[in-house]
């Protein structure tokens, strides 16, 4: 599986952005997808998770009710979108794939990276 995030940029405290996950494989259908984050200086931390099918997601708690993930299998796509941006979300946002299927709730059982899409929320 290959991943690759997209969508960051440059946005305003209060704005609102969608990023996508585009994946190729034939696992991916299978797999949970997660969205992780590092903003400079900061560990990556875990930021929301769902699982194959969509049936099951997860949030890290400073995330709940802002964030929301979704995916479509049919274009192999996961989204993140991010509402009421803070500054403190500025970070390189990544997605990982997690082969077990299963929604995503941290580092544990993440097979595949993709490369990050850089957000920045301004004041």
């Amino acid at each position: 599986v290959q991943l690759q995030a997209s969508g960051g940029g440059l946005v305003q405290a209060g704005d609102s952005l969608r990023l996508s996950c585009a994946a190729s494989g034939r696992t991916f259908s299978s797999s949970g997808v997660g969205w992780f984050r590092q903003a400079p200086g900061k560990d990556r931390e875990f930021v929301a998770g769902i699982s194959w099918n969509g049936g099951s997601t997860a949030y890290a708690d400073s995330m709940k009710g802002r964030f929301a993930i979704s995916r479509d299998n049919a274009k192999n796509t996961v989204y993140l979108q991010m509402n009421n941006l803070e500054t403190e979300d500025t970070a390189v946002y990544y997605c990982a794939a997690d082969e077990r299927g299963g929604v995503v709730t941290g580092f544990y059982g993440v097979d595949y990276w993709g490369k990050g899409t850089l957000v920045t929320v301004s004041s």
